[in-house]
């Protein structure tokens, strides 16, 4: 116990004046953990499912099948000239190995009713065996394949969002009993335990502080962006960050109900029930596929000969779908990488230039999330500048966090500070020192005795100076808006035909408000738990497209409820891996790139679609008449897919600026 004696004796030195009733943080970037953090293990109830890095890969082990048995066929027949069992053996090797997986999911999905575009790739498999064209048939699997590998390369994920969840939680916790603390699980904690929760660990319970002074960072849970003063009496959240203090906390609810858990379950719930996006290759394949089936058959009972059938079929094969939007899309995300934008899932590129709402978290989204000295109000007898040139000159010898605000207001004032002495910070007292030879102290106004005047509450945090045992002014503190918060915003409606904008925030309305009148916002929530976001997402994605915009843990559920969730920010792996796009550099100008970016994906991957499609067409009906035979279609086929290819390659090379504001 001597070690948790000196951290309490680091606390009494600490804590200087609580923040305005307790209710905002700082917004922390990254998860802290200290050198006793305890081991991270995911509990049972949050782990989500992955697929197998197997079966992830699959598509591209039948890809590379299939293109070396062709080339050992072409080697066989033509190089070597040996007998037909020998050189068709790679082709029935692909056809057995590759083929039969391939037809077997297009067939699931065929008794789902999913009429996808690749459909008319299964039955030209079928058709090509049932007539012994192997090679055609071979050449489709490879396309097939190919594409969908592709695809996949592009989509995949980097991790789980519930395992991130999990993961963040401590498997265990710090029971007091007597002067002894005990490591136990979580599931062995009951209400009313004594916890000790050590510097920068991630607090288990809700619970109420017993022992110590210090601060914790709950904007990943709450949404507000300054750090809270914790005293004996403060409430603890569950999943909050601790400071540089040990506290001792007494739960008042057992893990599984703490707001932690809470936001996993309704992450978990969300998660279940996120929107399908329809691909842009199965919306071109709902008309594509029945016309070229339609020519076939007529070709076939026009003919009487089933090569036609299998002729049209391997022309009409949708490769520009299958090919050219993968390769569009793996462009759109290397040119967003290089941009700083993440693409986690590719869909948003489809989508994002269509969504007519954007939803707006508050804090670090349209603000700077950190304080920001707004206004300063001063006693009569007092002058403004002097009294922020005393209190920037006693602050240069604090960590708290307004601290850094009257320096930065100081700075723009060219105020060069003063030397400071005797300077003390006790808990509940505030920051005391001798500037020059005045007397100056920096407090909360819960802090303050007797009944001197002070100016009525405001919103925000304030905090109070007197010079001389005088009142001299009253700091107030904003979280200030970005410079360009309004300019972005007013450009969506004209630019992008954005019908609705939503600032939806955890904070106060006051704060809220605030901000809301700054940017020109009217549709404004305020006061909302994760699980109200989710549903005001859910309504607004009922009648339209929308986009949710956040960077805390509770804007995670928000995000996956939404069309397109991006992540904004160097943002926390929980949000990060919720969203469909992580935004790294704090900056409005880099949404308004992604948006471009996924318009003018959309715009090149239908090009090469609908124009590969169109050869196509006029492929099936050359074929029908007799003129391309399988083989010839197959190639032909080749020559239409380079052609779309090379279109869509140009989505990696965009000439001029991607944006509008």
């Amino acid at each position: 116990m001597k070690s948790q004696t000196v951290e309490f004796a680091r606390i009494e030195n600490g804590e200087r004046r609580d923040a305005v009733e307790c209710t905002e943080t700082i917004c922390a970037n990254e998860v802290h953990q200290g050198p006793n953090k305890t081991p991270r293990l995911s509990p049972p109830s949050v782990v989500g499912s992955t697929a197998s890095p197997a079966r992830r890969g699959r598509d591209s082990y039948i890809a590379g099948i299939a293109i070396t048995s062709i080339f050992l066929h072409l080697l066989l027949r033509f190089v070597f000239v040996t007998s037909r069992p020998l050189w068709l053996l790679p082709l029935w090797v692909v056809l057995l190995v590759g083929g039969a997986p391939l037809v077997f999911d297009l067939a699931k999905k065929a008794l789902n009713r999913e009429f996808g575009s690749d459909l008319l790739a299964g039955m030209a498999i079928l058709t090509s065996v049932f007539l012994g064209e192997y090679l055609v048939g071979s050449i489709v699997i490879l396309m097939l394949s190919g594409g969908t590998a592709l695809e996949k390369f592009a989509t995949r994920r980097a991790s789980s969002v519930l395992d991130a969840l999990a993961g963040r939680m401590p498997s265990s916790a710090h029971r007091k009993t007597g002067d002894l603390l005990i490591d136990v699980s979580l599931n062995e904690i009951s209400v009313g335990d004594l916890l000790v929760v050590f510097p920068h660990e991630i607090c288990p319970v809700d619970g109420v502080v017993t022992e110590g002074h210090g601060k914790m960072d709950e904007a990943y849970l709450t949404g507000e962006p300054f750090e809270i003063s914790k005293i004996p009496g403060s409430a603890v959240l569950s999943g909050s960050i601790n400071g540089d203090t040990a506290l001792t906390i007494q739960s008042e609810k057992l893990p599984v109900d703490s707001r932690y858990a809470r936001i996993t379950q309704v992450m978990r719930d969300t998660e279940q029930r996120r929107p399908r996006l329809r691909r842009l290759g199965d919306m071109l394949g709902a008309w594509y596929t029945p016309l070229a089936l339609a020519i076939a058959l007529l070709a076939w009972v026009w003919s009487g000969h089933p090569a036609r059938f299998l002729a049209v079929l391997v022309i009409a094969t949708p490769c520009p779908l299958l090919l050219a939007i993968p390769v569009a899309v793996i462009g759109a995300i290397s040119v967003s990488a290089s941009r700083g934008i993440v693409i986690k899932n590719p869909a948003v590129l489809e989508q994002i230039d269509r969504c007519r709402s954007l939803i707006f978290d508050k804090t670090g989204t349209l603000t700077y999330g950190k304080p920001v000295l707004s206004e300063i109000v001063c006693a009569p007898s007092f002058d403004r500048q002097d009294v922020l040139h005393l209190a920037a000159s006693l602050e240069l010898y604090s960590k708290h966090p307004l601290a850094n605000a009257i320096l930065e207001a100081a700075r723009k004032g060219q105020l060069d500070p003063i030397a400071a002495s005797e300077i003390s910070e006790r808990p509940g007292e505030g920051l005391r020192g001798t500037v020059g030879k005045r007397n100056v102290l920096l407090t909360g106004r819960g802090n303050v005795k007797g009944s001197p005047q002070l100016p009525p509450v405001a919103g925000g945090l304030e905090c109070l100076a007197f010079v001389d045992d005088e009142f001299a002014a009253a700091f107030r503190f904003r979280d200030a808006p970005r410079s360009d918060s309004r300019l972005f915003l007013d450009h969506l409606r004209p630019r992008h035909a954005v019908r609705n904008v939503m600032l939806l925030s955890g904070d106060r309305e006051s704060e809220v408000r605030f901000l809301a009148e700054q940017v020109g916002i009217q549709n404004v929530h305020f006061s909302k738990s994760p699980e109200e976001k989710v549903e005001i997402v859910r309504a607004e994605t009922r009648r339209e497209r929308t986009v949710f915009i956040g960077d805390g843990i509770n804007d995670a559920p928000a995000m996956q409820a939404a069309t397109v969730g991006i992540a904004f920010g160097q943002a926390n792996e929980i949000t990060a891996e919720a969203a469909d796009a992580v935004i790294l550099e704090a900056s409005l100008e880099k949404v308004d790139e992604l948006i471009h970016i996924g318009g003018r994906m959309r715009k090149i991957a239908l090009q090469s679609a609908v124009g590969g499609m169109a050869l196509s067409v006029i492929g099936m009906v050359a074929a029908a008449w007799g003129y391309l035979p399988p083989i010839a279609g197959a190639v032909a086929q080749e020559v239409i897919d380079l052609a779309a290819v090379l279109n869509a390659v140009r989505v990696a090379f965009p000439s001029g600026r991607l944006g509008d504001f």
